[in-house]
């Protein structure tokens, strides 16, 4: 491999023109008639600016030239003999400028830029392959890689200059823009924050590999490696999972479907007043899926509760739809509310076309699954066990199922509709539904002033910490719980851990252990202190629900897999030790206690949490990985093979290793050509394998000069080119092998995910748990009492305060009582002066049931 030469790159400067001497006038001749005087020369002025023309402005201005009539000999002035400036025409100074600083206007790569016959265009290699990616994904703003930049063409450089802040300029034919690959993630974001759905183009060969392949002489080949939206970015390849990620906020995908309920009303002229309206949500980075369908009327207030309950981040509207139905979305995503918007048909959907889509999904992946692996067969069998649910869903909400699943495929993360999502129907028998009135008009998540969390209800209740916990915090304030078993559940865990806050004044207890040695005693973490402390590890941790989720998605990279699952592990073994009446041997540790904890709900997601088979089966994924290479990114050395796992992968590390060891055995065929046996290998400058010998030894005319010293002369024999060449390929195979590898591996943790889920899921509760439990201590709140059902309706507050006023307040809040029965006082009258605060009372009744039916009530 020779030294690269040096480019030169020189400046031309035209000269300044030089000022032609003034002409000596003749000596007079007395003889001769007085001539008249000699005109004056005038000395050309000095340029200031000089303005380049385009090639279409420099022809159209020399056509004007020509066509200008010649200009008349200009007038002198009679005092100072100086030509009479002309008088200015401002109109056509002002055009002159309006055309000079107009800027070019270049052919823009239109959605369908098929060249065509009389198109004399000449493109370049790579600009023909822009122009085919184009025309294959013509919705789609392209990122395309050359070289260390990603290059936006056409309209798309248009764009990406106006979001992005960059420069763009025309090169060819297109107009062009470029960022720096290693600003992706920043630049990707940008993009799909403004709306657009970006694709990412990558290199699908390396230079080594395409040296050695048919496409020698060639461009690199090219295609579409990611597509990049609003609902997709945090589940996606490459700019996923990162730290500036949308955190606690949720990034649904909401399809929506109808079907108009009037006989004779048509959805174009009367817009179908009332309707049935089928709706899937998809929250594609952490694997829950939301559907239903409800009648609706012509305000649409149902379909306005679910949206602003999900707040989706991207709506697919399957059409047709009414025009009430389309306003209201229309209003949602508009330009301030940074919402993607999509259309897509639903004529193909009728007739059975629905339910045909799912269940071909459905059906592939049990097939893949048992041919990829025989002991995946209960994950085939939990999967056929799925599809009788599916087949129970409401026919619209299965239509709007299929246009989810279509729309997904072309990210590839349709297999969370199959494999990983958790289910759940918006009209529960345990959860209430409030609707948009309730949710705007009482601030449950956001307050009416500046529409922020600051002020809501959610923001006073929100003291969880982590970013999974947060999201299940949210739905629990919108869906209030309406089922007495579970709200008693809910009450007992949070009453327990608020206790426990309190009831001792050291973190520690002792605990005898029952059996075996009597003296043997334990020190038992205090339940608060121990949950906390797990919570705080892991609100630093990466965001575990949407890593694992990544995992499954297989888009996960090793550095971020092996954060997720270490984080789950330690979690795991810290909750261990508040198992209750279980004696075990914990994963590096040695036999440890016995813990206490009367609440039935904390217990069961306490074990859920700390399961055996989901730390083992954590030990057993990071005991395959090397943790230094997974830091690093080096995927040559990530998998640690045992066995008969990927042989694949040892046999290139052979092959790797063979072609090093053929690389170094070359110095001692150097070393008795010259007699030299010190001689040996260097390296300079990033220049490997070079034989440097005196600067008067003699070597083969087709040895390669790379440098020199004043005493040596540093050469590449050409066996050393070519095993360097053959160690180059070994490498970018292996790196290929074992990319693929990594794959396969995390193929595999789909076996696994459930599991992780499940435990994923039951620290986020017990998150929200230790979350209302601060807020009852911090504020004092009390256990409300819930009446039998054979008893009377009633509602009885004493000293009751706003919870959100109250917070802002702090003690110039002046608590009230009520007290509402159903077969004495069951109305009440509330009179007063305008800002008396007859309204912050009737909101505080209002959020004060809604708050005692997920958490300790709000009383003094």
């Amino acid at each position: 491999m020779g030294k690269q030469k040096q480019q030169v790159i020189s400046r031309f400067f035209a000269s300044k023109p030089k000022i032609p001497a003034a002409s000596t006038p003749p000596p007079s001749n007395p003889s001769s008639h007085s001539s008249p005087p000699p005109k004056p020369v005038i000395s050309s002025p000095n340029v200031k600016t000089t303005v380049s023309f385009s090639p279409s402005k420099r022809k159209l201005l020399s056509s004007h030239l020509a066509s200008t009539p010649k200009r008349l000999k200009p007038t002198l002035s009679p005092h100072t003999q100086n030509p009479v400036p002309p008088q200015s025409n401002p109109s056509l100074h002002q055009k002159f400028l309006q055309k000079l600083l107009e800027p070019p206007s270049p052919p823009l790569l239109e959605s369908s830029i098929e060249p065509s016959e009389s198109d004399h265009k000449k493109y370049t290699p790579l600009e023909q392959q822009v122009v085919d990616l184009k025309n294959k994904y013509r919705d789609v703003l392209l990122m395309v890689e050359v070289g260390y930049r990603f290059r936006f063409f056409g309209k798309d450089a248009e764009i990406a200059a106006k979001v992005l802040g960059i420069y763009a300029h025309v090169d060819r034919n297109f107009l062009t823009a470029s960022v720096p690959t290693f600003r992706l993630n920043v630049y990707v974001r940008r993009l799909v924050s403004a709306g657009y759905k970006v694709g990412v183009v990558k290199q699908t060969e390396t230079a080594a590999i395409k040296a050695h392949g048919s496409n020698r002489v060639g461009p690199f080949g090219r295609g579409l490696s990611a597509l990049y939206t609003k609902a997709t970015l945090e589940a996606a390849e490459d700019v996923g999972g990162k730290e500036e990620g949308c955190g606690a906020e949720s990034n649904y995908l909401v399809s929506v479907v109808e079907k108009v309920l009037d006989v004779s009303g048509s959805v174009s002229n009367f817009g179908g007043a009332n309707v049935r309206i089928g709706i899937v949500g998809v929250e594609i980075s952490t694997g829950d899926v939301v559907y239903g369908e409800f009648d609706d009327g012509v305000m649409r207030s149902g379909l306005e509760a679910v949206v602003l309950s999900l707040a989706p981040a991207e709506l697919l509207l399957g059409q047709p739809l009414s025009k009430q139905t389309e306003k209201l979305l229309m209003a949602y995503a508009g330009p301030a509310s940074n919402v993607r918007l999509e259309h897509a048909s639903c004529d193909c959907f009728k007739d059975g076309g629905a339910l045909e889509d799912v269940m071909s999904l459905y059906e592939k992946m049990v097939e893949d699954n048992l041919a990829d692996n025989v002991n995946q067969l209960a994950e085939a069998t939990e999967q056929r066990n799925s599809i009788q649910g599916v087949l129970n869903m409401p026919d619209l909400a299965l239509q709007a199922l299929a246009l989810t699943i279509r729309h997904l495929k072309q990210f590839g993360f349709e297999r969370i509709l199959c494999c990983g999502a958790s289910f759940r129907s918006l009209s529960s028998r345990v959860e209430m539904n409030l609707s948009a009135n309730t949710l705007q008009q009482l601030e449950i998540l956001r307050n009416n002033s500046d529409g922020s969390e600051t002020g809501s209800l959610l923001g006073v209740m929100n003291h969880t910490l982590t970013t999974y916990g947060s999201r299940l915090l949210r739905h629990w304030v919108t869906h209030p719980l309406c089922d007495r078993n579970m709200i008693t559940a809910r009450l007992d865990a949070v009453s327990e851990i608020a206790l426990s806050m309190g009831s001792y004044k050291g973190s520690q207890s002792i605990v005898e252990i029952e059996g075996g040695d009597s003296d043997a005693t334990i020190m038992q973490p205090e339940l608060s202190c121990l949950l906390s402390s797990v919570l705080t590890f892991l609100g630093r941790s990466p965001d575990i629900q949407r890593g694992i989720t990544r995992i499954f998605h297989r888009t996960a990279t090793p550095s971020e897999f092996t954060a997720v699952i270490q984080a789950i592990l330690s979690a795991g073994k810290q909750l261990k030790r508040l198992h209750i009446n279980e004696e075990y041997e914990d994963y590096g540790c040695n036999k440890i206690g016995v813990a206490i904890v009367q609440s039935a709900l904390l217990r069961r997601l306490i074990l859920t949490a700390s399961s055996s088979k989901v730390l083992g089966n954590a030990v057993k994924l990071l005991s395959t990985l090397n943790k230094e290479a997974a830091d690093k990114g080096d995927f040559t050395d990530l998998i640690i093979i045992s066995k008969d796992q990927f042989p694949e992968v040892a046999r290139a590390r052979k092959a790797l290793q063979l072609a090093k060891e053929k690389l170094d055995n070359l110095i001692g065929l150097y070393r008795k050509q010259f007699r030299n046996h010190k001689l040996e290998f260097t390296c300079v400058s990033g220049t490997t394998h070079l034989v440097e010998l005196s600067i008067d030894a003699k070597v083969p005319s087709n040895w390669v000069k790379v440098s020199s010293t004043k005493k040596t002369v540093r050469y590449h024999p050409p066996e050393v080119l070519t095993a360097l060449d053959q160690l180059r390929l070994a490498n970018e195979e292996l790196t290929i092998i074992c990319r693929a590898a990594w794959g396969s591996f995390l193929m595999e943790f789909g076996e696994y995910y459930m599991d992780f889920q499940a435990a994923v899921q039951a620290l986020a509760t017990l998150d929200c748990l230790h979350s209302l439990a601060i807020l009852s201590k911090n504020k004092n709140y009390v256990r409300p009492i819930f009446m039998e059902d054979n008893r009377p309706v009633q509602i009885q507050i004493h000293a009751g305060r706003h919870p959100v006023l109250e917070t802002i307040l702090q003690d110039n809040f002046v608590p009230n009582d009520t007290i509402l029965h159903a077969d004495r006082e069951y109305c009440q009258i509330v009179t007063g002066p305008n800002m008396g605060g007859k309204s912050c009372y009737i909101r505080q009744v209002a959020l004060i049931a809604m708050m005692a039916q997920n958490q300790p009530l709000c009383l003094s």
